[in-house]
């Protein structure tokens, strides 16, 4: 899991608003090895997501070829 140190995982993956967060840190910073960005999630909530711009416009190139 990406490393939130001020938050709790636990209680965050109990929220939609904390799934999302944790989601937005994943794409961000990088997930922790071995794990892996759900696409379909990240497609879902895509216009919630609140991104580092650079990692916005490489994101929209891999999965829309935009």
């Amino acid at each position: 899991m990406p490393f939130i140190w001020d938050y709790d995982i636990n209680e965050l993956k109990k929220t939609k608003s904390g799934r999302l967060l944790i989601l937005e840190k994943m794409i961000n910073y990088g997930p922790d090895e071995g794990e892996k960005i759900s696409l379909s999630e990240v497609k879902r909530n895509w216009k919630k997501l609140n991104l580092d711009p650079l990692n916005k416009r490489l994101m929209e190139l891999l999965i829309w070829g935009k």
